[in-house]
């Protein structure tokens, strides 16, 4: 069934828009909750949490890529229990190693908050993913936005893990260039 054609069934309330959406998009979204929360049950936990949010968001929403969508909600919700589950210990897995790779170059959410907008930082980042080559924005995607292992993106572009590691880093560093130049950051990972 097409997007359209489910949203659709969304918007007139008919139950089979969450059967549809399992069916097409259920592995989609339960890798994206599994490789934050590296458990079946939880990652199950918040397919499920995400087939009800986008029950109640369409209406009004009516998103123009579903896929898209519903990824955007399953990754929310994923990270907000992953952090209720590590409020006090931070676990293993790629998520946390993750965002601690990117801790170099993006300044901490709370100064963010502190002095600017949220909203201009994510911007800068999208103009910067933009003018990447498109491999080099999909591995980086990969990574920061799907929380996918060195090993597992290294094997789906046919890359060695010490070549995916470099893109990664060679990325981060011309990001942290890129935030510095846009006055978002300052040499000292502070924000301006």
């Amino acid at each position: 069934m097409e997007d359209l054609q489910i949203v659709e069934l969304y918007w007139n309330r008919d139950e089979k828009a969450i059967e549809q959406s399992q069916q097409k998009y259920g592995n989609y979204c339960y890798s994206i909750a599994y490789n934050i929360l590296h458990n079946s049950e939880d990652a199950q936990e918040s397919l499920n949490d995400t087939w009800l949010a986008a029950w109640d968001a369409i209406p009004p929403h009516h998103p123009q890529i579903l896929s898209t969508f519903l990824g955007k909600i399953t990754r929310r919700l994923s990270l907000n229990k992953w952090r209720s589950m590590t409020a006090e210990k931070r676990g293993g897995g790629n998520f946390p190693l993750s965002l601690d790779e990117l801790e170099e170059c993006i300044p901490d959410q709370r100064s963010i908050d502190d002095r600017l907008e949220t909203q201009y930082l994510s911007e800068a980042i999208d103009r910067f993913l933009a003018k990447l080559k498109e491999g080099e924005r999909k591995v980086f995607v990969c990574r920061y936005w799907y929380f996918d292992s060195v090993k597992d993106i290294a094997e789906r572009f046919g890359f060695s893990e010490s070549k995916v590691k470099m893109l990664l880093k060679r990325t981060r560093d011309r990001l942290k260039e890129y935030l510095i130049k846009e006055g978002l950051v300052n040499e000292n990972r502070q924000t301006a």
